[in-house]
């Protein structure tokens, strides 16, 4: 046997060796591990495109990471809760764990809906350095200290669409008596225009549009509403969703379930839900388009709304915003903590990027 062929079987049987210890390490600390399997109530239904999908590849990511030590079995909404009822449940101990839109709580605590989607707000990536890096995450944690729980970002996707319209919008003065589904702040902003503004969760929708009990409603971006078929009963698709610039789902875990973990799988659930959160974004990016694509191939009216109506829109939301942070503290110092980032962050935005006319189909250049 040469030299070389030797020194190669050497390194072959070395690397194996190594590799043998790697995974014998990897099986011993997770036959260390401690069992946490946790009933999670889920408050959308789990194949909704960025919003729910997150919680799946959450659970299945974990389960193979841990070698089957953390089980996090999601449950539909209203199999064990009311998708309402989420953050009661987590924040008595009734579960470990919820998944769930937290602006859905916006009536006790009224700066939640600045991070679940935000009208006028953040796109995804600022909100995510905002988020991570600046004040985001530690105002959220104090937020939610006196509920006994701890939030973690676990999903997000971009804009919404501003809603289905049995006609379409070419005056806000339309609004005026409408009764539409709404959510966040910018239901407060749909009612200051007229609107009866009512909140139902996605699953009732259709049935709602069909029935007439609405005359109009927002849920989601492209995806999600296809998988609802909200495109069966009316033909107008309003965007963009100047009412969530951005939509979050949150892992709300039950203070003292989260404290009574090991760091080991504290670490792991947390990045799992950063993975997850990267997961809803690029699936939403990807479905989203081709979403829209689908509508208007069928003849749905895709409308963009003029920009006199978002600039009436986006004044009356300054109001409304202007009246809540005049009675909540912590929602003025979520927002100005949020404008503050936006200023710095928009700047380079602007110069950095380039502008988004260079992305119309249209300016797009095909090789020859």
């Amino acid at each position: 046997m040469t030299r070389t062929k030797a020194s190669m079987r050497f390194k072959l049987a070395g690397t194996a060796a190594a590799v043998m210890m790697a995974t014998g390490t990897m099986a011993t600390v997770a036959n260390a591990q401690e069992q946490v399997r946790w009933q999670v109530p889920i408050a959308f239904p789990s194949n909704l495109v960025g919003l729910s999908t997150p919680v799946v590849h959450l659970s299945e990511s974990l389960q193979a990471a841990s070698g089957g030590n953390i089980n996090l079995r999601y449950y539909e909404p209203g199999e064990l809760i009311p998708a309402f009822e989420i953050l009661d449940a987590v924040s008595e101990g009734q579960y470990p764990a919820g998944f769930t839109w937290i602006g859905y709580d916006q009536g006790s605590i009224p700066s939640l809906p600045l991070y679940a989607g935000a009208p006028f707000g953040m796109e995804p990536s600022s909100y995510l350095a905002w988020y991570y890096h600046g004040d985001g995450h530690t105002l959220l944690e104090e937020i939610y200290e006196p509920y006994n729980v701890q939030p973690l970002l676990c999903s997000m996707i971009g804009p919404e669409a501003a809603g289905w319209f049995a006609e379409p919008v070419e005056s806000l003065e339309q609004m005026d008596g409408l009764r539409i589904r709404f959510a966040g702040i910018g239901g407060r902003v749909m009612e200051r225009l007229g609107a009866s503004v009512t909140m139902l969760p996605g699953g009732e929708l259709y049935q709602a549009m069909e029935r007439g009990t609405i005359d109009a409603t927002e849920f989601s971006a492209p995806a999600v509403d296809r998988i609802l078929g909200m495109q069966e009963i009316v033909n107008n698709y309003l965007m963009p969703g100047w009412h969530q610039t951005f939509t979050t789902a949150f892992l709300l875990v039950n203070q003292d379930s989260w404290n009574s973990l090991e760091e080991a799988s504290r670490a792991q659930i947390e990045m799992g839900c950063r993975s997850a959160t990267l997961f809803g974004l690029s699936e939403s990016e990807w479905e989203n388009p081709l979403a829209l694509q689908g509508f208007v191939e069928e003849g749905v009216n895709a409308q963009v709304l003029p920009e006199e109506v978002l600039q009436e829109l986006r004044t009356i939301t300054h109001e409304v915003q202007q009246e809540i942070a005049n009675e909540d503290d912590m929602f003025r110092r979520v927002l100005d903590s949020q404008q503050d980032w936006m200023r710095i962050h928009g700047e380079w935005r602007t110069k950095g990027y380039l502008p988004k006319e260079y992305y119309l189909p249209e300016n797009i250049q095909q090789l020859d």
